[in-house]
């Protein structure tokens, strides 16, 4: 195969083009959109449609480590790595069909938010939130960035920091001023350039190499050529013992592999790591607060079916073309030694992160590499502001109001802000630390590191929806075992790590013959069991707790008829308008003012109060010039909402209107999730034979 090309003049217009179109789009959204509340803000006013929301779950998912480590681990091991993205087909759904209607009739912002519904009190919320911002620094942030500056250096050969803070602060700018409804826009055009870009790619990549017949067979001839290499680099060394590294592993073409299988052994995927990809595809912050923008259950529900099918597309314009690069470059993805890795990509544990760029820049023509190179930017602009936006959201809503009890909406919303350029300077000090700690496969060690502190978080959130028996005490004593576990395991990974290919392996049995998933099945299961037993050994939780928290009290909302709530009316005698359902009247009840006036108790909402950080009296902007810049750059309105009382039965009637399903649409939409699930399991099955 021909060397890497480098870029041409044509391809960095392309990539400037992107860029100014994303920024025009993140300002359009800006000034469209109602960011002077909270649920504007944060939850994009509740007004996207399911193709938005579904292609906004789609990119937010596939960020720059999926183009490094997908097509690298590809490259690698072969087909085994798609058996996550096509694992996120079934439990997309778990969450279009279990979790968002239950997180919708709570009213929530925040997975945080909701533990402290679900049990009360402040330890699990407090729990989930540091965890979960903890896991962005270290097993999205950090390797989003790395990914992306491993593109660039691969692709410009431009300044790795440089590139990196240029990134960052046009990410940062897109986030601060557009808030969520910039970010799903932005998504939405991303999907559509990132999958145009990587179709491209596979085509031509397929074309080269005679189909999928010539990959099959291909890959697994893709063996290094040691004696060349040895010739060209007298100075290189080579050991026997790396030997089986250098050649495509037999069952390669495989997805699920036998049980003692170093990459995916089937029980442990199964046991272990589908619980834990429920943390990730059910409670995180990223994906849930984008479902929850939907404008009601319908609409989410499509937007997981959309994403479910959209997620087929990764294992085609991923794995494969990371396969694919191995066929072409095995002397050197394929490196034969620690000293020869170094030679070719900088790294002692494997060269197999630089299949994707490697393959653009050789096999792309002038154009479509400026084309790939915004696909990769676009994937790493929204991996970084859906990390961002969701990480502020979970900062301000769920650490800082706890702090500071009585907070005005206009306050939160720019806190939260201030904690995005808090991320980016955080993002960019770890920069030299994501250098030393990138390993071998990315992928792998993503999923290695969540898989030792998430499989508590997902049995604490599986039974706070389907048990209504637990309670407080159990859950957190079962997360706090689990943690322990997961914490000091993931200590021992660290401490002992796996030893150069050249080198003996004298690792504890414990640590390098049991599998990552199978440490994260028992992780599950345990902070199952534990939950359990001590809900049992303590008093349950009370009804208000469980009411509106759980599967079974959404069952019981559902037994209720629709007709009686339709012939309701407020007692503000104003009709309820649908941007009263998408915007004020679903927000959490912690952010309504509850009143005493005209027929009795109610809810208050969409006036801001005195006082507030940027306003004065009246809620109106005063100050000079920089201020009234500064709120217009933010997107405040100039003039708060007019103040409304909503009562508890409004509250209630409003909720139902969000989970009502008209019968044919609830038909066309079950037909879906049958569809969609026997796609999975047939493509579990036909690639694992």
């Amino acid at each position: 195969m021909a060397a890497a090309a480098t870029m041409e003049v044509v391809d960095i217009i392309v990539v400037v083009i992107y860029f100014i179109l994303v920024l025009v789009i993140g300002f359009f959204a800006m000034r469209k959109a109602n960011q002077g509340t909270v649920s504007g803000y944060f939850l994009a006013g509740r007004s996207m449609n399911w193709a938005a929301v579904g292609a906004s779950l789609f990119v937010s998912n596939i960020g720059s480590e999926h183009f490094i480590g997908l097509a690298g681990s590809g490259a690698a091991s072969g087909l085994s790595v798609a058996a996550w993205e096509l694992n996120a087909l079934l439990l997309l759904q778990l969450l279009g069909w279990i979790f968002i209607p239950v997180y919708i009739q709570c009213g929530v912002y925040t997975m945080p938010e909701y533990l402290s519904k679900r049990f009360g009190g402040h330890r699990l919320k407090v729990y989930f939130a540091a965890l979960s911002l903890i896991l962005y620094i270290f097993t999205k942030l950090s390797v989003d960035l790395y990914a992306g500056a491993l593109f660039i250096q691969e692709s410009l050969g431009w300044n790795l920091y440089l590139s990196i803070i240029l990134l960052l602060t046009m990410t940062a700018l897109l986030t601060v001023t557009g808030g969520l409804v910039a970010v799903i826009y932005t998504d939405t055009v991303q999907a559509f350039l990132m999958i145009a870009g990587a179709l491209c790619l596979t085509v031509i990549s397929l074309f080269k190499v005679g189909g999928l017949e010539g990959v099959w067979t291909k890959y697994m001839q893709a063996s290094p050529n040691i004696s060349a290499i040895l010739l060209s680099s007298p100075n290189l060394t080579y050991s026997e013992s790396c030997h089986l590294h250098l050649h495509p592993k037999p069952n390669a073409l495989k997805l699920l592999r036998g049980p003692t299988d170093p990459d995916l052994p089937w029980p442990g995927f199964l046991l272990g790591q589908t619980p834990a990809s429920i943390w990730y595809w059910c409670t995180d912050q990223v994906i849930v607060q984008r479902v929850l923008a939907a404008k009601n259950i319908v609409h989410a529900k499509g937007s997981t079916i959309m994403a479910g099918f959209l997620k087929i597309l990764p294992m085609f314009i991923i794995v494969i073309p990371g396969m694919i690069s191995r066929i072409f470059f095995a002397d050197e993805l394929a490196c034969i030694s620690p000293e020869h890795c170094l030679e070719v990509c900088g790294s002692a544990t494997g060269c197999s992160n630089v299949a994707y760029p490697r393959l653009v820049m050789s096999v792309m023509p002038v154009g479509l590499r400026g084309l790939m190179m915004a696909v990769i930017i676009a994937a790493l602009m929204s991996d970084l502001d859906s990390i961002f936006n969701s990480a502020s959201t979970i900062f301000t809503l769920d650490i800082y109001k706890m702090l500071r009890k009585q907070v005005s909406s206009r306050e939160l919303v720019m806190v939260g802000r201030l904690f995005v350029v808090f991320m980016v300077i955080a993002s960019i000090a770890w920069v030299p630390v994501i250098i030393e700690m990138q390993g071998g496969q990315m992928f792998y060690y993503i999923q290695e590191v969540t898989d030792y502190l998430t499989p508590p978080v997902a049995a604490i959130f599986l039974l706070a929806v389907l048990w209504h028996r637990c309670n407080e005490t159990g859950a957190f004593w079962g997360g706090l075992v689990g943690f322990v576990l997961g914490a000091a395991r993931l200590i021992l990974a660290f401490v002992y790590r796996e030893p150069r290919c050249d080198q003996p392996d004298e690792r504890p049995s414990f640590i390098k013959d049991v599998h990552f998933m199978y440490v994260a099945a028992i992780l599950f299961w345990t902070s199952a069991l534990v939950t359990v037993v001590v809900s049992l050994c303590t008093p349950p939780p009370s009804k208000e707790q469980i009411r509106s928290t759980t599967l079974w009290g959404l069952n019981k909302r559902k037994g209720l008829k629709h007709g009686d709530h339709k012939n309701a009316q407020p007692s503000n005698n104003h009709a309820i308008e649908a941007s009263d359902i998408e915007t004020h009247l679903h927000s959490p009840i912690s952010d309504l003012k509850i009143v005493d006036e005209g027929e009795g108790r109610g809810l208050r909402v969409g006036k801001e109060e005195e006082g507030g950080c940027l306003g004065g009296g009246d809620g109106g902007v005063e100050g000079g010039r920089c201020m009234k810049a500064l709120v217009c750059l933010c997107g405040f309105n100039e003039k708060p909402t007019e103040a409304q009382v909503i009562t508890v039965q409004e509250q209630e009637k409003i909720v139902d209107e969000l989970l009502h399903e008209p019968p044919r649409t609830r038909i066309l939409l079950n037909t879906a999730l049958v569809v969609i699930c026997s796609v999975a399991i047939f493509l579990f099955i036909y690639l694992s034979l």
